[in-house]
């Protein structure tokens, strides 16, 4: 990629702006194929053309993406892949409820939620579900295999849904959103209601709280082999720890790219130790972790940044506002 400085440099000139009509949700890479998934329902495959695919009948409310397709759900009770090719095909439907959260497993699978239900969907197979105490906040699969994270009110359940044993619950009061499992399957991480995280050590239950935010953490991924935690919910991107067993605990987390305005998204470079950070204004900053360097990616404009990602070489970077802007950079 592009050469950081310690003085910002830009590679705006490379940025590809896309007028996307809706606000973004979010965004992920189907090959060298950039899917944004749009707030109306649409999703947009932006490659060397652009591809409008009207995937729901109604808002898109989460997606996930196994990098073979784009998984989608949305409030209009429907679950739905969309592949490279434009094609579309509804997974599930439950009319009159709206789908909230949904994953996708590295062998296909994928799993949803209903209000407070978690469903299990095997590549060949019965679906399976398990009911939850709470509205379900946030799902994710297991780095490796199909073990299921559930946020809900009063913590995460951990889940095998091809097993007998009974789902084990990880107990921590408040309301728990976005989930996230550290690569290496030796931490959980929730995003709280409040300005803050909540995190578990899986070897021994142990407790890691990690809070000092101004407002509440939106964006979070581990950086490669899971050496740091970026997160946005700060006016820059706050990075724990997690490099010794223990985790953050006990230690200092690490500021990147400093401004007057919040983060509002970060994303991990997939290789090397940079992140793009997105913000409130609609900038994009590529800091290194290293030595703080950074580059401008996209000048502030619009509305705030809402979703950001890494094609899987780390070549490109997709960026999405909820105003409806999109850009591509191709480094």
């Amino acid at each position: 990629m592009a050469a950081l400085s310690s003085t910002p440099s830009s590679i705006t000139s490379k940025l590809r702006r896309l007028d996307l009509g809706s606000g973004v949700v979010g965004v992920r890479f189907l090959g060298t194929t950039a899917a944004f998934a749009l707030g109306e329902g649409d999703v947009v495959l932006a490659g060397h053309e652009e591809t409008r695919v009207d995937a729901h009948k109604g808002a898109i409310l989460s997606l996930a993406s196994d990098g073979k397709r784009l998984v989608t759900a949305g409030d209009d009770g429907r679950v739905v892949a969309t592949r490279l090719d434009g094609s579309s095909e509804t997974l599930f439907e439950q009319k009159g409820r709206w789908i909230d959260h949904v994953a996708v497993a590295t062998d296909g699978a994928f799993a949803f939620s209903v209000g407070k239900s978690a469903h299990f969907q095997p590549v060949k197979g019965e679906r399976k579900s398990l009911d939850l105490p709470s509205t379900v906040g946030g799902l994710a699969f297991a780095p490796k295999g199909t073990r299921l994270a559930i946020a809900h009110y009063g913590g995460a359940t951990l889940w095998f849904p091809n097993a007998q044993a009974k789902p084990e619950v990880l107990e921590w009061k408040g309301s728990h959103r976005g989930i996230l499992w550290h690569p290496e399957a030796r931490f959980i991480v929730t995003t709280m209601q409040e300005a803050a995280l909540h995190g578990w050590r899986l070897p021994d239950g142990a407790h890691m709280r990690m809070s000092g935010y101004p407002s509440r953490v939106r964006s979070m991924e581990f950086t490669p082999g899971g050496r740091y935690l970026a997160t946005s919910g700060s006016t820059e991107v706050i990075l724990w720890p997690f490099v010794a067993k223990e985790g953050p605990m006990g230690k200092q987390p690490t500021m990147l790219a400093p401004r007057d305005v919040r983060v509002s998204a970060v994303a991990a470079h997939p290789k090397d130790e940079v992140i793009a950070c997105g913000y409130e204004d609609g900038m994009v900053l590529l800091a290194r972790i290293s030595d703080g360097a950074e580059i401008l990616a996209r000048a502030p404009a619009g509305g705030p940044v809402s979703a950001l990602a890494w094609r899987a070489d780390g070549g490109a970077l997709a960026i999405g506002t909820e105003d409806g802007a999109g850009g591509l950079i191709v480094l």
